[in-house]
């Protein structure tokens, strides 16, 4: 069992799917291998450190919470070896460098953020061009010389036969609401709260610095990992309400594409943790 998170930023993954990567290792055990790619270098978006400096920290903070989720972790980098900027449309070499990083890693699942479908949803750049280019690549996963331009070691010799995953949309709070951000299935992650806790903690430069600064996450400032608890429960109490599912357990939500390999819901119940489809 390989799963695979896709994301654009230093924490994106801690704050959608972070809890169901902890329940999916608990459930499989050493049969699991959890990665997670990030498709920038981290330089934007602090308002008093320089760029240089932001992505050597946000580097860190994942990589610390990378030991503690027991996940292997890897920043996406162009075929020659250097990362992407932030605020930038799908270019051929973040395609080539996404089909690189799936074919290597040949995930069973593969998560990624969603593409919204109404206009009047909200657009976050960097998330849209991931889903973009996430949904262009995901036919070209089982086609060996796609990239061969950019990769001309892939075009020697026999190909390898690459399982192509099923590919699911995490939940985006910023799209809003309507048909597209109803999710597919759930995961109660109440059990695994204490590590989305431990692992959100490690990125200070974010929830202490930068997005209490921006104001516009419902993220206050805070000095301890006790406060920070405190509000990360509100934001998944908030998700709750926002999905019209009133009180209850932290759940993350996601929903099903057909870009990759189409699930029967039994496979889902074998292969998930407390898994269940939305009421």
């Amino acid at each position: 069992m390989r799963i695979l998170c896709v994301h654009a930023h230093f924490d994106d993954f801690e704050f959608v799917a972070a809890g169901t990567f902890e329940l999916f290792g608990r459930k499989h055990g050493p049969d699991l291998r959890a990665k997670v790619v990030v498709c920038t270098d981290g330089r934007s978006g602090h308002h008093r450190r320089t760029p240089e400096e932001t992505a050597r920290i946000r580097l860190a903070e994942q990589a610390a919470s990378a030991v503690i989720g027991r996940y292997e972790f890897e920043r996406l980098a162009r075929p020659n070896g250097q990362p992407f900027g932030e605020a930038r449309l799908p270019s051929n070499d973040l395609l080539a460098a996404l089909w690189k990083s799936i074919r290597d890693f040949e995930p069973d699942y593969l998560f990624c953020p969603p593409l919204p479908a109404d206009p009047r949803a909200g657009v976050h750049p960097d998330h849209i061009t991931v889903a973009d280019a996430v949904r262009r690549v995901a036919y070209m996963i089982n086609v060996p010389h796609a990239f061969v331009d950019d990769y001309p070691e892939e075009g020697r010799g026999e190909a390898r036969w690459i399982r192509t995953p099923v590919i699911l949309n995490t939940w985006d709070s910023y799209i809003g609401q309507g048909p597209q951000s109803v999710p597919d299935l759930v995961v109660d992650v109440d059990d695994a709260f204490d590590q989305i806790v431990r692992q959100s903690w490690c990125h200070q430069s974010q929830i202490r610095e930068w997005l209490p600064w921006v104001g516009r996450h419902g993220i206050d400032p805070v000095e301890t990992v006790e406060q920070w608890e405190a509000v990360l429960r509100r934001r998944f109490r908030d998700q709750r309400a926002a999905l019209g599912w009133g009180d209850g357990a932290p759940l993350e939500a996601f929903s099903l594409t057909s870009w990759g390999q189409t699930p029967d819901w039994e496979r889902l119940a074998r292969d998930f943790p407390a898994f269940r489809r939305p009421s």
